[in-house]
Formats: structure tokens, sequence, C-alpha cells
């Protein structure tokens, strides 16, 4: 995914006219609506959820083929699947359109689906060695914060884009997203940061931006395929999970080409799986099919029957004596 800088909006525009342009029965709903969170694992829930990043169908989304309304049903209907993950760019200019807003919602509630995160780019640089920049940059997001909120989001996810020395950038990106966090505690929306490239992509550097920030509300979004650093480097991945689920929120399980066994032929699942098993996290994993071997479909269907048997197989290891997996 291509992430370019766009977009200005101040918090003070923003939420004089958003409240102002809501229709009567979306402004009740935004009021009184925070994320939902998936509830607790109980006896025979299985290890851990699957939902659907939008990038995984970027493809037909980008040829006018499948639009952003749409994706929710397709998900279901098509997949089997119960939530999503947006990806901003799909609809960057209804984030404070609440009539449309309103319509993605209850298409969502139509086929009993949930909207897990909203994946946001374009809306410039949170580590912006400018300050006036970054904090334009925080506010730019606010929209989606607000947007995550209506639909029933628990996160968005932002880049740790900065300049400078390691060392300038992690205080940089810290101090950007340790504001965008403030915010969103508010909203009861968390403020998720991928591995995506560059610095990002080195596991101890992100790990390190966390600690930097130190709010609860900040956390990462693990991707198991975004460890290229760059001018051909590359990150250990299985190191690199592993350094970041302990802040983990949301977990990215990217996949691209398959083996004749319906293995990801790049990365072994199930030893990326156990690793983000043994951190005890237990909420969503979500499917993001990124190859071109086979088609967007047949990819997102490869990756949840791995998924799916990488939950069976690792069921025993996982489940508390006496309860059934």
């Amino acid at each position: 995914m291509v992430v370019r800088l766009s977009g200005s909006i101040s918090r003070r525009t923003f939420l004089a006219g958003a409240t102002a342009a809501l229709p009567a029965a979306y402004s009740l709903t935004l009021q009184g609506c925070g994320p939902d969170p998936a509830p607790p694992l109980r006896d025979g829930d299985t290890l851990f959820r699957i939902s659907l990043a939008e990038w995984s169908l970027h493809r037909a989304l980008n040829a006018g083929e499948l639009d952003n309304l749409d994706f929710p049903g397709v998900t279901r209907t098509e997949y089997g699947i119960e939530a999503v993950e947006y990806v901003n760019s799909f609809f960057k200019d209804k984030a404070e359109d609440f009539t449309y807003l309103g319509d993605l919602k209850t298409r969502c509630d139509d086929h009993g689906v949930r909207s897990v995160l909203i994946m946001c780019d374009g809306e410039g640089a949170i580590g912006d060695p400018d300050p006036a920049a970054r904090s334009q940059a925080v506010e730019n997001h606010y929209r989606w914060v607000e947007a995550a909120r209506f639909l029933g989001c628990h996160s968005i996810r932002v880049n740790a884009q900065s300049q400078g020395s390691p060392e300038e950038q992690r205080d940089l990106a810290a101090d950007g997203l340790r504001r965008l966090s403030e915010f969103a505690d508010s909203r009861e929306i968390n403020v998720v940061v991928e591995n995506h490239g560059g610095l990002s992509s080195n596991g101890a550097w992100l790990a390190g931006v966390m600690k930097a920030v130190d709010h609860p509300r900040c956390g990462t979004l693990p991707d198991f395929g975004n460890f290229n650093i760059g001018d051909g480097e590359t990150y250990d991945r299985y190191r690199g999970v592993e350094e970041l689920m302990p802040y983990a929120k949301a977990v990215s399980a990217k996949s691209h080409l398959f083996d004749a066994e319906g293995n990801e032929a790049e990365m072994d699942f199930f030893r990326l799986m156990r690793i983000v098993l043994d951190a005890g996290y237990r909420g969503y994993v979500g499917i993001e099919y990124e190859g071109s071997e086979i088609s967007e479909p047949e990819g997102i269907r490869a990756t949840k029957a791995l998924l799916e048997r990488v939950r069976m197989d690792l069921a025993p290891e996982f489940t508390a004596p006496g309860s059934p997996a």
C-alpha cells in the first residue's frame, strides 16, 4: 500500500461542523455509540476470531467492481466472515458524512458484521519534524476517530512516519501518537500502529515508540508481512512479531503465496500464530491477502482456510485443561 501525505482539517472546524451537519437520528447514535468490544472468550469459543481487511479486495475496489458500502455484505455472504477492517482511501471523502456512515453501519447490522477498525493513510506524518505539520497530521486523524466511534470500531490504524535519526523519529512519532491517543481516549477508541515500512518495520524501534508514548490507548498492529525496512534491509518477521505483540490491539495475517498443501509459502503461519497466542492475544486476526498468483477471492479463501486449520491444530496447546476446544 502506498502512503501519500495529504488532507487538512482542524479539530475546531470538525467538531463545529459535524454536529450541525448530523441528522437528528445519527446525532443521537453518535453520542451513545462507543466501540462494541468482542465479548471475552468462554469455554467452547475459538482461540481467535477472523476479520477481513478491505485491502484484500483493493484491486476490485480500485477497478470499480466493488463499492465500499458493499464490503460488509460481501464479507459475510461470499466469505462467511463476521468482521471487517476498513481502509480509509476507499471512502476518503466520507469521514464526516454521517448519512453515508449510517448507511454503512446499517449494512453491517443487516449482515451481522462487526466493524473492527479503520486503516488510515494519507493524513500526514504523525512524527513530522515540523511542529505545525505534526499538529496538523494529528488533527487530520480526528475525523477518523469520530467515524470509527460511530461505526463501532475499537481502533484506527495510523502510521509512525517521521524524519531524522532513529532516536529523533522515535521521540517525534511518540509525541504525535500521544496527542492523538489522548483525543481518542475520550472517544473510547484505540490508536494502533502497524509495521508499515521504514523504521516502523523494525520491531525493536516500534516497541520503543510504544514505551515512549506510554498511553493505554496506543498499541500496535503486528503485520506478518511488512518487515521491509528499505534499501534491501529486512527485519526478521518472527522476532518483529514477538517484539510487537506485548502492545498489540489487532493482528494482520498478511499472505501472498500458497504452496500445494495450502500453507503460506513465504512464512510459517503456525509459528507466527503461536507467538500471537503465547502473548495472550485472543482478539481478531485480519486476513490481508496481497498476492497476485491467485485472484483476490481465492487468496482470501486460502488465507481463511489456513487460519482455521492453524486455530484447530493449536487449540490443544492453548485451551485450559478440562475446557472444550
